[in-house]
């Protein structure tokens, strides 16, 4: 494998130092020159590493391009209420406590609170992700956990829900976390793409398929939840689990190099970051995607497994 070399310069260009001179220093410069070169050294621009106290350069691979890691403070879970099942509810269906725009410091304006529920307000074309809108995050990090919410689309509508996710300066929440599919399977055309109806809603998007799809018409409120236990995960829609797969084992890799998010494709970094997911210490952030079309979001609950 031929090596890099990471180089990273505070200034953007290197300074040499000496100590004494004469001839022995001219001799050593002019070997120095003429020494064969037998490695590429690869500069990182210098204000990726400092461009903010909470992010970190992670050091490029050959596999790979270099990519930056957010790790922004944190909300404490116990500052959030519990129900009488012993979830804490992360949304209080009046305010964004606890809640901003990924990679951003605020919520967008597209995210607002209607009738207790939260709700994106889409424009109904494109892939969305413009200035005042964006995927919104849970501003804490979940490792074993259930989570719950209920979800309804307007008609055509699409949307998903993230775990583990990464916070990767610069790129979409997708290339870091797995997606709960949420769609009007009637009528969005992404319903009929990918393999077996991998696209439909609660399925792991563009991986495995929902099975049974019991999700409901555009419109009505469907119950949702992801449940993440020790590297297994279980989604269920509307009382039924209906996808079940298990994390960091030849088989997820393999889910994930049979996707749209293949080595060598057109996201370079989601093979690494889906095969690592949740990072070192296993655990990452929950969202909700923008997809610039309407969505609802209410009920939303996280229980802790321990």
């Amino acid at each position: 494998m031929k090596k890099t070399i990471l180089v990273v310069s505070a200034v953007g260009m290197m300074v040499f130092a000496s100590c004494g001179g004469g001839k022995k220093a001219d001799k050593a410069a002019e070997e120095q020159k003429e020494a064969p070169v037998e490695t590429k050294a690869e500069v990182v621009d210098p204000k990726l590493v400092a461009e903010g106290p909470y992010e970190k350069l992670i050091a490029a691979t050959a596999e790979s391009p270099a990519y930056v890691l957010i790790d922004k403070p944190q909300v404490n879970l116990e500052d959030f209420p519990k129900d009488k099942d012993g979830y804490y509810v992360i949304f209080d269906g009046k305010t964004f406590n606890g809640w901003r725009g990924y990679n951003k410091d605020s919520v967008p304006g597209r995210w607002i609170i209607e009738d207790g529920a939260l709700k994106f307000n889409g424009a109904g074309f494109g892939e969305a992700q413009e200035a005042d809108g964006g995927d919104i995050i849970f501003t804490h990090k979940f490792k074993n956990f259930e989570l719950a919410f209920d979800w309804k689309v307007a008609k055509g509508s699409n949307s998903g829900v993230f775990f583990h996710a990464q916070e990767i300066k610069g790129e979409p929440i997708y290339i870091s976390s797995p997606e709960y599919q949420i769609l009007d399977n009637v009528n969005h055309e992404d319903a009929k793409q990918g393999k077996d109806g991998n696209r439909q809603s609660a399925s792991l998007y563009d991986m495995i398929p929902a099975k049974p799809q019991n999700s409901k018409p555009f419109g009505e409120w469907n119950t949702g939840s992801i449940t993440v236990s020790k590297g297994s995960v279980f989604h269920k829609q509307n009382g039924q689990t209906v996808v079940e797969y298990h994390l960091w084992t030849p088989k997820w890799n393999e889910l994930i190099k049979n996707s749209k998010f293949a080595p060598g494709g057109d996201f370079p970094l989601a093979f690494k970051l889906l095969t690592n997911l949740g990072g070192d210490n296993r655990e990452g952030y929950i969202g909700f995607q923008d997809h610039n079309d309407d969505v609802w979001f209410k009920n939303i609950r996280v229980r802790i497994i321990e």
